[in-house]
């Protein structure tokens, strides 16, 4: 499917009304005086909006006699999943990598905190000015919370 083509579709999907059509019309065929019904519109409006989701690859009309049914095109929707799919995994893919730099960074950080109090390991006591000692802070410097 062209870029163009694609861009035809989602601006066809835009619309609440068109994205009603096509739900509708995913249940099963309609005509355009049944598809109308429901709208307070005229049914020239619904057939304007049938004809910019024809255009669009989505929709088709045939003739049954004297019925012209609209029917839905399923292959454009499922050409559309595809594209979208393939942007939504390249971004889980990127998260997975995130999480995983996130955890290497806090991973050896965070088992040292645990194990001895410290990042460092024993801290001299400091001393202040009336002489009198204090413990050293229990935790790693300049860190303000636990990352989630």
């Amino acid at each position: 499917m062209a870029a163009d083509e694609l861009s035809r579709v989602f601006a066809a999907l835009a619309d609440p009304t068109r994205r009603d059509l096509v739900a509708r019309l995913a249940v099963g065929d309609a005509t355009v005086n049944e598809l109308a019904a429901p709208y307070d519109v005229t049914v020239q409006a619904v057939s304007k909006h049938l004809k910019v989701l024809e255009d669009a690859g989505l929709v088709s009309r045939s003739r049954d006699a004297q019925r012209r049914p609209c029917h839905l095109e399923p292959e454009v929707l499922d050409l559309m999943t595809r594209w979208i799919e393939r942007y939504r995994r390249e971004a889980e893919e990127r998260y997975v990598r995130l999480d995983a730099v996130l955890a290497a960074m806090d991973g050896p950080a965070d088992a040292a905190v645990v194990s001895t109090g410290s990042t460092t390991g024993a801290e001299p006591a400091d001393v202040g000015s009336t002489g009198s000692t204090t413990p050293p802070p229990s935790g790693p410097r300049g860190r303000t919370g636990a990352a989630s």
